[in-house]
């Protein structure tokens, strides 16, 4: 967990950048990442001397050559303001756009970063505004893989406290809460195709290195695997793209396959049935022309609606066998159009409708109170749906207002964990519980209506009134006394 300590000093080095005219909160989180980049190649650069002083061999894979050394954090932050904003802005920024990331694409032509490193721009503004970031992150150990990531992921949460970008984030416990109810291991390819800040793709990393790390690193053939054919985001916002693959380096994920791509328009990649696990909170409450929308996808589905078009995706791209655990508005759950009936039918006909964990509307506060679910289902091609597992969550951890406070009291996230990993348990669950079983029957009997409520019963407890000869005693009684009141008063005023 991030400290407050550390917290202070981001806030301070946005405020510089703010104050400094970089304004746009995604800009300021792009200038950050190139400045901890920078730093980071030099704290990698200084391990392999140390390592080399310990062998007595040379640097293995040196990040700066010899004739570089100058462009290295520990020396130009030495500098004078003038002098350290030249040598960043003409020569370490091109460097850093250049390069290869040795660690990740082992020489052999540049690495995902790289790539979306070409069109970045050096925006800071002045040579006192460069000087005093500079001065206020050198105060950061990013050794921590922990620390890197919670300092990564703080400053996203910038982005939603800023206004309309938060709708590139997700929370991140309802991210873990999925990623660990999907349990990814080594064999999985994992795809999200609406990435943004890439937090899926890092969570699922960090399962598996926390619960297969001996598969993922015992061999070197293992590792690549990991680092370059496990992990495939997309999404058609280049900033996006360039804060999501640094925030898969800084995680520990060197070259994922993070890449340009409108996910939903016409393309000559055919990249059906690759996947197997997709994590995703697409954008919904949209809606696209017929033209500019894949063809295979409106043979699944006739629609312009962006949610049952993504859904309608996310069944192209997996793998028979292959699972999701997707975030919906709950317009998908009942809707009663013909497009939503039928991607409803289709999971629960056609493939194994796994689970639906209804939200309550306040987990995407501040920016957005819609409500949503999270769908869990299988991809069979020969359907499977026996019982589908409901679960009506209530509070996530935090205050469902605008200020989304921490209460670690109310929380039913754990709850949810642990009954999915038993669900065969939970077919005797009463309709008044939190979670139960519906049978595929009484769901293809409801029109496929997917919606909690549906099926939750709920105790209404009884209230006794009292006979109405008794109210009506009362009510006179009260009167009397007012009456009697108002004559004393009036006695008063006389």
């Amino acid at each position: 967990m991030i400290t407050g300590e550390l917290k202070s000093k981001i806030d301070g080095v946005w405020q510089t950048l703010w104050s400094g005219g970089i304004s746009n909160p995604l800009s300021v989180i792009e200038q950050l990442t190139y400045l901890l980049f920078i730093k980071r190649l030099d704290e990698l650069h200084t391990l392999k001397e140390h390592k080399s002083a310990r062998t007595g061999r040379p640097i293995e894979g040196p990040v700066f050559a010899a004739d570089q050394d100058h462009l290295r954090w520990s020396r130009f932050k030495e500098t004078a303001p003038e002098q350290m904003f030249a040598t960043v802005r003409d020569q370490v920024f091109p460097f850093i756009k250049s390069l290869g990331y040795k660690g990740a694409a082992d020489g052999e032509g540049g690495s995902t970063y790289t790539h979306h490193m070409k069109d970045a721009i050096f925006m800071m503004p002045a040579p006192r505004v460069l000087a005093n970031v500079v001065d206020q992150l050198d105060g950061i150990d990013m050794a921590d893989s922990d620390t890197k990531g919670d300092l990564y992921e703080y400053m996203l949460g910038k982005i939603a406290s800023a206004g309309q970008n938060g709708q590139f984030r997700t929370p991140r416990h309802i991210i873990k809460l999925m990623v660990d109810m999907m349990e990814p291991a080594p064999k999985d390819v994992i795809c999200d195709p609406a990435c943004g800040t890439a937090g899926f793709l890092i969570a699922a990393s960090e399962h598996m290195i926390q619960y297969h790390s001996d598969v993922i690193y015992k061999s070197a053939a293992a590792r690549r695997r990991f680092n370059e054919g496990t992990f495939h985001g997309y999404d058609f916002d280049n900033t996006m793209l360039r804060i999501g693959s640094m925030n898969m380096l800084l995680h520990g994920v060197e070259n994922p396959d993070i890449r340009y791509k409108d996910s939903l328009a016409q393309s000559d990649e055919d990249d059906a049935e690759k996947y197997t696990l997709i994590l995703a909170n697409p954008p919904f409450a949209g809606s696209l022309d017929y033209e500019s929308t894949a063809k295979d996808l409106q043979q699944i589905v006739k629609t312009k609606k962006t949610e049952l078009l993504f859904l309608a995706l996310f069944i192209r791209l997996l793998q028979s066998g292959g699972r999701a655990a997707v975030i919906v508005p709950d317009g998908v759950l009942f809707g009663s159009s013909n497009a939503h009936t039928k991607l409803r039918r289709m999971l629960v006909e056609d493939h194994k409708l796994d689970g639906v964990i209804s939200m309550p509307s306040g987990v995407f506060k501040p920016y957005a109170g819609v409500s949503t679910a999270i769908l869990l289902f299988t991809k069979t091609n020969s359907g499977g749906t026996d019982n589908v597992w409901f679960y009506d969550m209530q509070a996530d951890g935090y205050s469902l207002d605008d200020k989304r406070n921490p209460q670690p009291d109310k929380s039913d996230l754990p709850d949810i964990l642990t009954r999915w990993l038993e669900r065969e348990g939970e077919v005797k669950r009463a309709r008044t519980d939190k979670s139960f079983m519906v049978p595929k029957t009484e769901i293809a009997a409801n029109g496929y209506d997917l919606s909690i409520n549906r099926y939750k019963e709920v105790v209404y407890e009884a209230v006794e009134y009292d006979p109405p000869q008794v109210i009506m005693a009362r009510l006179a009684q009260l009167e009397e006394e007012i009456a009697g009141g108002r004559e004393k008063l009036e006695r008063l005023l006389k």
